[in-house]
């Protein structure tokens, strides 16, 4: 059984900026010889990062460089020998399942997530569009996966060899918030934002999603999960009042209901931005955590030994290193630690515990009335913080030796030393060892904390030129023998005198201090835990808050008179009367009975809360799909309340009571409309009503805008959006005029518009109706005044043209660009066809004499019965089929006024105007 060494080194050239050669070494004594195996059994690759597998570590795993080719190296040997293959994506990173050795999950750089149960031999897509980091396995049987997916930030899941459309489950129908996706031990939380209120969800034991309970007017900015390792949940939440600083709230052991424990703690940001709130929890000691906290603008620090109960500061040293007496007095003046956690996995956190060394805290901090980060020393306590000892005058880097049973230091990594001091007794006293001939900056240490073997290994740089150095440290010379029963003695837990921690007098076994024998990881470290009698701090619950006395009594906001909604006539529930017991307490007798919740008979009560919704919590819906609503009811009795749903287009549902909803109820809509949805439930004891209004839109496909083509200056002109296939029910219409940037939004598509001056505009609406935005737009000449003409075609036109929207706007279009800039055209809509001809005035006449101009226009044309055109071009000699374009003119009193011939077939055309034209249209038209 040998502890072998894999090392990845990576030469990066600054002048290229690119990585020029990668190296594998691998030792099999300790460290104190290397092999490069790059040549022996991995070939002509480069390689980028290296990943061992948490269950077992025999296996490794090695990421060749993307940018040169896209490969796996795959050990089963501890890295003795590699198989190479190929894949053809770029994996950026893997995740492996917490139990099960082969199954992994891997993100590649197009956002795609995959799978392997064969240890990355083969693998399969499981989906696409995937968030960066928001995926997880789980499932000791068959690997089941979660991920989050965008572009809506959907929550999916799915077993991962069988990911297909069909087989995705959606828990959550609307989007998540970005980044929310959190997986801790047995829970999993996010959060969904609508309209400025988050809403946070917990899912415990990969059950069912439940809504996080936090007391009423928390009102929280923002939440995060400190810790879930010890069967309950730890979070940071920034209340409304909170900026720079966040509260500590304790929950029950589902995650679902949360109590504060203490406000104010001090935050900070890490290197990439994340957050760091200053909590520790401690150790080796159940229920014992340490914060900073901000009170009265200075940052002090505090310890609980009742998981948040109560908090008091930590008294100071009585001296100093150099034996002087420290004058230091609470509350003015404590004890304040460094809280902060090590972003580097091989230099150590600034407070440093160990289970298998309870009692034994090392830390970074200072004494005075608050906490600094200029002046800091080392501090170490051997009794759980009820006392402490100054040790280093200065900053260390501390390790823990032989599962804390002795103590190594070395002066920080700025500051090159070759020296180190270790301790076997608790820090009392250092001696100091040589372990460079050469000064050396320690950058980190190498170790395997849950191995039984004495062996370390330093690595680091003699100056910030030269290359890394590893120094093999073995100091099993310093414990020559296993601990025996006469090596230990006995050390009692207490809080500040008192003997009941968390319900129990624990009496622990300690080394005897100057005794050199190792304690290995398998020697017993609680010899005896007796229950203790109950207290009032021994309890807690939600909705309570704690007097002075201890007692806890209901906050305003908390209703204890009501049953859960579950309680059902005949049946009993427990009623809080304040005290829940903390997790992982102890206690025994005592308060316990008279604190303990009370059994009470359920009575029929009427129902209130009721809350409808859609499962999205949407109020637009498409026509066709389908539409599930929740119906929830806060309190009453649910199995002797009847629920009635109308959805409001005719059809509804009964159900007897509420235990027979399942996760909802679905429905169809096959019209679109505003429809009334409502909810009633009733009881023998009363009744509750609640309702929404729902949008249940059609596709729209295509928006034509009718409008004149001349207006006349001061007068409303009505214009009308035509929406294809139908005008919804739900649609809004947004209208421009001219140059207008605030439009004018109206529920139909008609509006009337007075144009206050002449020249064209541009008229411009939009349909908005769900998800669909179209668009027209249209030009109106606006003029003093004008003349017009009604045209009308005989009926076989229709035959030989399409009858479509285009063709008559082509049609006018075409008309209107070849005729004089005073004469329009427009082809109405519709069959059968018919056109309206406008005169416009000359720009330089004056009103009278353009008056006089159009009306001797007008009179040409009404007057006239009988006027052929006779084409300059003889139609018989067009091939039939053919198309062209010939104009032939006629005089208006100085107008030119141009007729449009397109050759095919002959059609006569009677205009209303008693005006006979020969016009030619080809089926185009």
């Amino acid at each position: 059984d040998i502890w072998v060494i894999l090392i990845l080194t990576k030469l990066f050239d600054f002048n290229l900026g690119t990585v020029t050669e990668s190296s594998l070494w691998r030792s099999v004594d300790y460290g104190a010889t290397y092999m490069k195996i790059n040549d022996r059994v991995i070939t002509r690759t480069m390689l980028s990062y290296m990943y061992l597998c948490p269950t077992n570590k025999r296996k490794v795993l090695i990421l060749s460089d993307p940018d040169v080719e896209s490969s796996l190296l795959i050990s089963s040997d501890e890295g003795a020998t590699f198989q190479k293959f190929s894949i053809n994506f770029y994996i950026m990173s893997l995740l492996f399942h917490p139990t099960q050795e082969n199954w992994i999950l891997a993100y590649s750089d197009d956002q795609k997530l995959y799978s392997s149960i064969d240890f990355g031999r083969k693998w399969i897509l499981v989906h696409e569009r995937v968030t960066p980091g928001r995926f997880y396995c789980y499932n000791t049987h068959m690997l089941m996966c979660v991920c989050v997916c965008v572009p809506v930030m959907q929550y999916v899941t799915c077993r991962a060899q069988r990911c297909s459309e069909g087989n995705r489950q959606y828990p959550f129908t609307s989007r998540i918030d970005t980044n929310s996706l959190v997986v801790q031990d047995e829970y999993i939380f996010l959060q969904l934002t609508k309209a400025g209120r988050t809403t946070y969800f917990v899912s415990f034991q990969r059950g069912p999603f439940k809504h996080i309970q936090l007391p009423k007017y928390c009102l929280p900015k923002d939440m995060h999960i400190i810790s879930t390792d010890d069967g309950q949940v730890l979070a940071a939440v920034q209340e409304w009042n909170e900026n720079d600083t966040y509260s500590l709230y304790i929950s029950d052991a589902p995650g679902v209901y949360f109590t504060r424990s203490l406000p104010n703690m001090r935050t900070s940001r890490g290197a990439a931005g994340n957050l760091i709130v200053d909590v520790y929890k401690v150790g080796g000691v159940n229920g014992m955590l340490i914060a900073n906290k901000k009170e009265d603008n200075q940052m002090k620090t505090y310890i609980t030994y009742n998981k948040g109960q109560t908090w008091s500061l930590l008294p100071a040293p009585a001296k100093d290193t150099s034996g002087q007496d420290i004058s230091c007095s609470l509350p003015s003046c404590s004890l304040h630690l460094h809280l902060q956690m090590s972003e580097n996995p091989y230099t150590p956190d600034t407070i440093l515990t160990k289970h298998t060394a309870p009692g034994l805290i090392i830390a970074r901090g200072n004494v005075g009335p608050e906490l600094s980060f200029t002046h800091s020393g080392m501090f170490i306590s051997s009794d759980a913080g009820n006392t402490w000892r100054q040790v280093f005058e200065d900053e260390h880097s501390v390790w823990f030796l032989d599962h804390g049973g002795a103590l190594m230091a070395v002066t920080q990594a700025s500051v090159p030393t070759q020296h180190l001091w270790v301790s076997m007794d608790e820090g009392r006293h250092w001696d100091r060892f040589s372990f460079s001939s050469t000064p050396l900056f320690v950058d980190g240490v190498l170790m395997e904390p849950h191995t039984q073997n004495y062996i370390i290994t330093f690595f680091g740089h003699f100056s910030y030129l030269s290359d890394w150095q590893l120094v093999k440290i073995d100091y099993s010379a310093l414990l020559s023998r296993k601990c025996t029963e006469g090596d230990y003695q006995t050390w009692h837990l207490h809080s500040k005198g008192d003997v009941c921690v968390m319900g129990q007098r624990q009496v622990f076994m300690k080394r005897k201090p100057g005794v050199q024998c190792a304690i290995g990881p398998d020697s017993p470290r609680v010899i005896s835990a007796e229950s203790c009698i109950c207290t009032f701090y021994d309890f807690d619950d939600y909705g309570f808050e704690r007097q002075v006395s201890g007692k806890c009594v209901p906050a305003f906001w908390y209703d204890t008179h009501t049953p859960a909604h579950t309680c059902s006539q005949g049946h009993a529930y427990l009623k809080s009367i304040g005290y829940r017991r903390v997790h992982s307490n102890n206690c025994d007798e005592g308060l316990e009975e008279a604190l303990s919740p009370r059994q009470q008979q359920c009575e029929e009560t009427p129902p209130s809360g009721l809350q409808l919704q859609t499962s999205n919590t949407l109020l637009t819906a498409n026509v066709g799909t389908n539409v599930t609503f929740r119906v929830t009811l806060q309190h009453g009795d649910s199995m002797s309340t009847s629920l009635h749903l109308d959805f409001g287009d005719g059809i509804s549902l009964s159900y007897s009571n509420f235990s027979r909803l399942g996760t909802g109820i679905r429905h169809v809509y096959r019209t679109a409309g505003i429809f009334r949805v409502t909810a009633h439930a009733q009881n023998s004891q009363g009744s509750d009503f609640a309702s929404f209004y729902l949008h249940i839109t059609s596709p729209v496909e295509r928006i034509t805008l009718s409008a004149p083509l001349v207006a006349i200056k001061g007068r409303q002109t009505n214009l009308t959006a035509v929406v294809w296939p139908s005008q919804p029910v739900t649609a809004a219409f947004y209208w421009w005029f001219s140059n207008s940037t605030e439009p004018l939004i109206t529920l139909e598509g008609t509006v009337s518009h007075t144009f206050v001056q002449e020249g064209r505009h541009l008229v411009v609406v939009q349909v908005s109706a769900g998800s669909s935005v179209l668009q027209d737009s249209e030009t109106i000449t606006v003029t003093d005044f004008f003349r017009s003409l009604l045209l009308s075609f005989s009926p076989n036109l229709e035959e030989h043209n399409p009858s479509i929207t285009e063709w008559r706007q082509d049609m006018g279009r075409v008309v209107t660009a070849t005729l004089s800039q005073r004469l329009l055209v427009s082809v109405f809509p519709g069959s059968p066809t018919a056109a309206e001809l406008f005169i416009l005035p000359e720009k330089n006449y004056s009103k009278p004499r353009a008056e006089e101009q159009l009306d001797k226009v007008t009179h040409t044309h009404t007057h006239t019965h009988t006027h052929t055109l006779t084409p300059l071009v003889d139609s018989s000699a067009i091939p039939s089929g053919s198309a062209a374009l010939m104009l032939v003119s006629l005089a208006f009193v100085g107008l030119a006024v141009f007729f449009i011939y397109k050759f095919k077939r002959a059609v006569k055309l009677q205009c209303s105007c008693s005006l006979q034209v020969l016009l030619l249209f080809t089926s185009l038209w």
